[in-house]
């Protein structure tokens, strides 16, 4: 059987898998963006103890392995009866990894937007959240929206490793139809390339709405 024989013998297997992993990437993104937009407004906080949360959640998750990390939500928390299905231990471990590394981007941009602005906001007589919310955070937004594109594209990649908790995302499938065919190649090979497909459109897509972002600045 070759290799597109295999791929279309076994299409339900590779579709399914697509739909879990194109699920948790979304999931991951989504909650991570909610959730990095908060940590970084604790790490630019003026109270010292927000700042200390906001920096120990970012270099934690940023300096340990996102198997390690899956692996003490879905197996260690269960020590103190917190149980997890294993796609709920994996959206959990994509969107706390997913927020440390956007509440990065997120201080970067709310730092890049013209501090002129804010004064004059103040000078109005708009509050420092007002502020924050109506002048800083929409710029910061629109002008890491390209970073966050490219967060989602990592976080596909990525979401490989909850194959090692059972969810049936596409290394998970090609897991079964190795199994089934015994075939330890062609598997591997059909969902590299499907990952490919997938990043790669995502990538252009993001292209275009990068220029499309700068043609709309230039106006």
């Amino acid at each position: 059987m070759n290799i597109i024989d295999t791929f279309w013998t076994y299409r339900s297997y590779f579709g399914t898998g697509i739909q879990y992993t194109l699920l948790l990437a979304v999931i991951g993104v989504f909650c991570g963006f909610i959730l990095g937009m908060l940590v970084s407004l604790l790490r630019m906080s003026r109270i010292w103890i927000l700042r200390f949360i906001g920096s120990i959640w970012v270099e934690f998750l940023r300096g340990t392995p996102m198997l390690v990390q899956l692996f003490i939500i879905h197996y260690g928390l269960v020590a103190f009866g917190v149980k997890f299905t294993p796609i709920e231990s994996g959206a959990i471990t994509l969107t706390i990894n997913s927020s440390a590394y956007l509440a990065e981007i997120f201080r970067a941009g709310i730092q890049g937007v013209d501090k002129g602005q804010s004064e004059a906001a103040r000078s109005l007589g708009m509050t420092k959240g007002m502020t924050m919310r109506h002048i800083v955070l929409p710029q910061a937004v629109k002008s890491v929206l390209p970073a966050i594109g490219n967060e989602f594209i990592t976080i596909i990649k990525e979401s490989s490793i909850v194959s090692f908790i059972g969810v049936s995302d596409l290394m998970y499938q090609a897991q079964a139809v190795t199994t089934i065919t015994y075939d330890t190649l062609k598997p591997f090979l059909i969902i590299a390339a499907l990952y490919f497909i997938m990043t790669f459109t995502l990538s252009k897509l993001l292209g275009l709405f990068e220029r499309r972002l700068r043609t709309d600045d230039h106006r």
